[in-house]
């Protein structure tokens, strides 16, 4: 993990993971021994694993040309404190993952996130009976679509394999001309895994991606990820944007770019054109939206 390592980010996260496998290996027996924190004990942990710390990496390359994980390791509290959007569960799952990356336990980390008890998970649109019976880990695939391409549950549900394409910026992403709220198509740009997205929706062909689509799952949750995710590809440091306006009543400079939250998450700022980039991605069209329902 030097300075001078000339490997990308997602390939140091990958062999760091994968020389942690311990396949065959009891992990009772290692618990036991006190070395069971050292490794991972089945191909679905470390895909999983391998895939929250990627978010993690390319949002510290992204936002402060971080080349190693050693320069990355910094940003773990920054990082995790623009995810407490999130459910408890998926905190969680942050920690454990850069937790493992970095051969540490989740308490040397030092960062608190809310109980995972069933009792204390709050979602996005609260908590459903049938969410307590679907397992994020065993729809690993179908969570991972959702998160990398924003799709509202009847837009996924239609989703069929020929409905790629190409925006003006050459970005890959998802024709949503079926099942989109008020009938307005749009192009979701694909994050994340692009590649995988892609062969998902390849191999399906004509046919749907998806013949069902669970009714336990969080979608809006998805959504907010997704959200996220674009808004943190475009977002500029607030601190950089130039104050371009003046308030007539009281003479003071403001920054027009800048947008400030009311409400419950009053005084929150984010930047307008990135909020706009998420709001288009998602099929909205004011930022207000963006700002109030998924970027908390």
């Amino acid at each position: 993990m030097g300075h001078k390592n000339k490997k990308s980010l997602t390939r140091q996260v990958q062999q760091v993971f994968e020389s942690k496998l311990r396949i065959g290996y009891s992990k009772h027996k290692d618990k036991h021994d006190g070395i069971s924190d050292n490794y991972i004990y089945s191909y679905s942990t470390l895909k999983t694993y391998i895939k929250e710390a990627n978010y993690f990496v390319k949002y510290c390359k992204n936002k402060h040309g971080c080349k190693t994980l050693e320069q990355c390791r910094p940003y773990i509290p920054e990082w995790i404190d623009s995810r407490r959007h999130l459910s408890a569960y998926t905190l969680k799952l942050d920690i454990s993952a850069l937790a493992k990356l970095y051969g540490v336990k989740a308490s040397e980390l030092e960062i608190e996130t809310p109980s995972r008890l069933m009792g204390n998970i709050t979602r996005s649109r609260g908590v459903k009976k049938s969410d307590k019976h679907f397992s994020e880990l065993r729809n690993a695939d179908f969570v991972e679509f959702c998160r990398s391409t924003g799709l509202r549950r009847a837009e996924i549900t239609a989703l069929r394999g020929n409905m790629l394409a190409i925006d003006e910026r050459g970005r890959l992403c998802i024709a949503v001309t079926v099942g989109a709220k008020g009938g307005r198509p749009r192009l979701a740009p694909i994050v994340g895994n692009v590649d995988k997205i892609k062969t998902m929706m390849d191999a399906a062909g004509n046919e749907k991606v998806f013949k069902k689509v669970p009714t336990g799952a969080d979608i809006h949750s998805y959504r907010a990820d997704y959200a996220t995710s674009i808004y943190n590809q475009y977002a500029r440091p607030l601190n950089k944007i130039p104050y371009d306006r003046i308030n007539k009543g009281t003479g003071k400079r403001y920054q027009s770019e800048v947008y400030v939250c009311r409400g419950e998450n009053a005084g929150k700022k984010f930047d307008k054109k990135a909020m706009l980039e998420a709001s288009h991605a998602l099929g909205h069209n004011r930022i207000c939206v963006v700002g109030e329902h998924y970027l908390r």
